[in-house]
């Protein structure tokens, strides 16, 4: 008597119209998603070989924005911005909480965690490519007094992810920005 593992019996119990129909709805989450203009993110198109990141960003937003640029773009961060094509400015850069919502004893019950930047980029001729900008980006977080540890350290790994996502929505406004045409004046 053949034995075979529970894994493979379940699969061999899945009928053939039952894994059609699985596979019919695969089939159309993936067509919805990309008929939605959703993509998978990828490199970021920049058309500078080096970068510069100069202003006062803070420690980990300039981390974050040095490993966005090497790791998702082809050019290299400058230290130097006289040995740079582009100038990443990062004029203001702010963190910080507010209470979102209370339970019924009174206590904080959510948080929303919020991060803005405000940048400018400019080749080293001076010429602007993108004018002073700001990027906000808030994320909510439930709160447990119970939970105290827990919930520090998921704030901290909340913060750590808006940064990073905040360093690609500036690489992405610099690279869809030196794409656009330039506006002449006359």
């Amino acid at each position: 008597m053949k034995r075979t593992s529970k894994p493979q019996l379940e699969i061999a119990l899945l009928s053939p119209q039952r894994r059609s129909l699985l596979a019919l709805f695969g089939a159309l989450s993936i067509i919805s998603l990309a008929g939605c203009g959703y993509r998978m993110r990828g490199m970021v198109a920049i058309p500078y070989q080096v970068i510069a990141i100069t202003g006062n960003p803070s420690p980990p937003l300039r981390a974050d924005l040095q490993r966005v640029i090497l790791t998702g773009t082809d050019a290299k961060v400058a230290i130097n911005p006289k040995d740079a094509d582009l100038i990443l400015e990062i004029i203001n850069d702010t963190s910080g909480e507010e209470i979102l919502a209370y339970n019924s004893n009174g206590q904080v019950s959510a948080y929303r965690l919020n991060i803005r930047a405000g940048f400018r980029a400019y080749d080293t001729a001076g010429g602007e490519i993108v004018p002073d900008s700001e990027i906000y980006v808030t994320r909510d977080l439930d709160f447990s007094v119970s939970t105290v540890l827990a919930v520090d350290a998921q704030k901290q790994q909340f913060l750590g992810v808006m940064r990073s996502d905040l360093a690609i929505q500036i690489l992405r406004r610099v690279a869809a920005s030196a794409k656009a045409p330039q506006a002449k004046s006359f």
